[in-house]
């Protein structure tokens, strides 16, 4: 929703938003846009007399300003959908949907385009470096969007991406979340078919060839030619890579389509799901008109994402980094990535935030302690409202593992057991309290 505000803005709207709860990049990003923020939901803020609501999903009945806004009788609609009326009509939408990888793929994609000069309006969850901005409007035609598959508002519950009508659609993968909504993962796939059925005939889907989910989704319907990408490689799969001799670590592979070489990504990015990624964007750019070697040189350039494995802080030789990592499978692919940059001697301590409607449901308890396997030790923020009990995941992961009940007693116990080499990686799909900031606090204090 920050995104749309920022978009808005630019088209020349005055803007105005409120919410619960603001941090960092977004909070920073409005503020720098001079749109004006209010804490909390009442019914005070239709006293601006706006010509339309943007309605978020997190919006309920029973909120003052929602109650307030239905008796008014003024017009509202989704975020979604005020983006399919104002700004993506006539525009060819790449839309990038999956359970993993959206953000970091949309973010290559759109810069792909940008370094081809066809200057595309983006919106992402997430603040690629190369642009310093989640969302902006761009030139026509091309427009770039994280296709979400969460509700769309408490009045449309279908999913957010079905309002897009792309015509170049990526799906990274598919797996069960958003336990508070989706009762199953053929609820999901469900959704994922309508977002299929919105595709043109003339246009392409991308899709990860190495799913059996998105494979079975497919073979539902689909009316649109697909290409696949596989890291591997596989029957399905036009595209796929191989990595170069010594970088194990995916920051340097040869893209292969058809079996063939068309060139070397060397980046600054790790993890095998980022080439993944990587070979999804360059498909998606090349529907696009993009050749395949001027989407290597743009990979070549890009800068990373703020909060996907990015290093917050070194102090005594101890990193700290921040990454998005917050459901399992994302969990054990960040981790491996960075075994794979930093080697075997050294120290990855991971610290995890159950913070997203799934994870605080409970529904990953059973895989939560796998995922982690690839650390050495384990930190675990369990605060009294979680909802589940975490004795559990603390057990199988054995004597590695510690928990904590508040941020401040967290920082102060795991700055005490760290040593210089160690790499923290603090994962968290929110704000985690603070946790980056107060923990390089904490170490600068013991340091002295």
């Amino acid at each position: 929703m920050g995104g749309v505000a920022a978009i808005a803005r630019e088209a020349g709207w005055r803007v105005t938003g409120s919410d619960r709860d603001m941090y960092p990049p977004m909070s920073t990003q409005l503020e720098a846009l001079g749109i004006e923020v209010t804490a909390g939901f009442g019914a005070e803020q239709l006293g601006l007399q706006p010509n339309v609501v943007v309605v978020g999903n997190v919006m309920t009945r029973g909120m003052p300003v929602i109650e307030a806004l239905l008796e008014s009788g003024r017009p509202y609609l989704s975020g979604p959908e005020w983006l399919a009326r104002e700004v993506l009509q006539d525009r060819w939408v790449l839309a990038v949907a999956g359970t993993h990888g959206k953000t970091t793929t949309s973010s290559l994609l759109a810069w792909i385009l940008e370094h081809a000069g066809l200057a595309p309006g983006f919106l992402i969850g997430g603040v690629p470096e190369n642009f310093g901005a989640s969302a902006r409007l761009g030139s026509a035609p091309f427009f770039v969007i994280e296709a979400d598959e969460y509700d769309t508002a408490f009045f449309d519950k279908r999913a957010k991406f079905v309002h897009y009508r792309p015509r170049t659609a990526v799906l990274n993968n598919l797996e069960y979340d958003h336990a508070d909504i989706y009762p199953d993962v053929g609820a999901i796939q469900r959704q994922f078919h309508h977002l299929v059925r919105t595709v043109p005939g003339g246009g392409r889907i991308l899709w990860n060839a190495a799913d059996e989910r998105l494979r079975q989704t497919l073979a539902m319907g689909c009316w649109t030619p697909l290409e696949g990408f596989a890291r591997a490689g596989g029957a399905a799969a036009l595209w796929s890579a191989r990595a170069a001799h010594g970088h194990t670590d995916g920051s340097r592979f040869e893209v292969l389509e058809a079996g063939e070489p068309r060139g070397t990504v060397q980046w600054p990015l790790i993890g095998a799901h980022n080439v993944d990624n990587a070979l999804a964007a360059i498909a998606a750019a090349r529907h696009a008109g993009v050749p395949v070697a001027r989407a290597i040189e743009a990979l070549g350039a890009f800068r990373g994402i703020a909060r996907r494995m990015q290093l917050r802080g070194e102090v005594r030789g101890i990193r700290v980094y921040d990454d998005f990592a917050h459901h399992p499978t994302a969990i054990a692919s960040t981790i491996d990535g960075l075994r794979q940059r930093v080697g075997s001697a050294a120290r990855i301590v991971a610290v995890l935030e159950p913070r997203s409607h799934t994870m605080r449901m409970g529904v990953h308890r059973d895989t939560l302690a796998p995922s982690l396997a690839g650390a050495d030790e384990v930190w675990l923020y369990a605060p009294a409202d979680l909802g589940w009990d975490t004795g559990a995941v603390l057990a199988a992961c054995g004597p590695r593992a510690h928990a904590a009940g508040d941020v401040d007693t967290l920082a102060r116990e795991l700055a005490r057991t760290l040593r210089p080499g160690d790499h923290v990686l603090i994962m968290s799909n929110g704000g985690f309290g603070g946790l980056h900031g107060k923990l390089l606090t904490e170490l600068s204090r013991t340091g002295g």
